[in-house]
């Protein structure tokens, strides 16, 4: 397991770096994750007949704010 060790502390290290960093808090990523984010809270509201859209407008601010993009 010390080749996949080895291959975990290099993308451990590389997601650390500034310029990933950078382009993880872009406004491009932002746009990317508020589209993924509202695509799955729409396939769920779909899924369930929107019983639960509340909740899962809730689940989807938290997780937007968990990325660290505010976008309403």
């Amino acid at each position: 397991m010390a080749g996949f060790d080895d291959i975990t502390k290099k993308a451990q290290d590389l997601l650390k770096s500034a310029k990933v960093q950078d382009v993880l808090q872009s406004e491009q990523a932002a746009n990317i994750s508020d589209k993924i984010l509202g695509g799955v809270a729409d396939a769920v509201n779909k899924a369930t007949g929107g019983k639960h859209a509340d909740k899962v407008e809730q689940a989807r601010k938290a997780a937007d704010e968990r990325l660290g993009h505010h976008k309403d």
